[in-house]
């Protein structure tokens, strides 16, 4: 069992399954949404993911008509994003407490990524959007 939460602890969540792999995204959603060079996230079933605490504090922001992110509106914490038509969600790796050994696999959408950060390690660099092979869960 994973278990996560949001900067100010509101938020405190758990996660019956493994993660998918770790993908660093660099598009410009990610970007702005984090305030950083990329966002770090995982993959994970929606059906695995149970709110223990300050659900009503989750707001959710539709990055486009089909898409959304969910963050903490009390401290403002990117906690997972996804697509309405999946039955998958994004976990941002940063508000867990451990990953459970799930390791980095590709930085994606690097056609987009910021000037002032250069990757460094050995992993695939995708343009755009990766295999849907990628964001499959654990």
């Amino acid at each position: 069992m994973l278990t996560g939460r949001c900067l100010c602890g509101a938020v405190r969540f758990e996660i019956a399954g493994a993660l998918g792999p770790v993908i660093y995204c660099h598009c410009s959603m990610c970007r702005r949404a984090g305030g950083s060079a990329f966002a770090a996230n995982a993959s994970v079933r929606k059906d695995a993911v149970k709110i223990l605490s300050g659900s009503e504090l989750l707001t959710e922001y539709k990055s486009s008509p089909t898409s959304y992110r969910q963050f903490c509106s009390r401290c403002g914490s990117p906690l997972f994003g996804g697509s309405d038509d999946s039955s998958i969600t994004r976990i941002r790796l940063g508000t867990l407490d451990n990953a459970g050994g799930a390791r980095s696999i590709a930085h994606i959408w690097t056609g987009s990524k910021s000037e002032w950060f250069q990757i460094t390690d050995n992993l695939e660099q995708i343009d755009r959007e990766p295999p849907e092979s990628y964001c499959a869960p654990g």
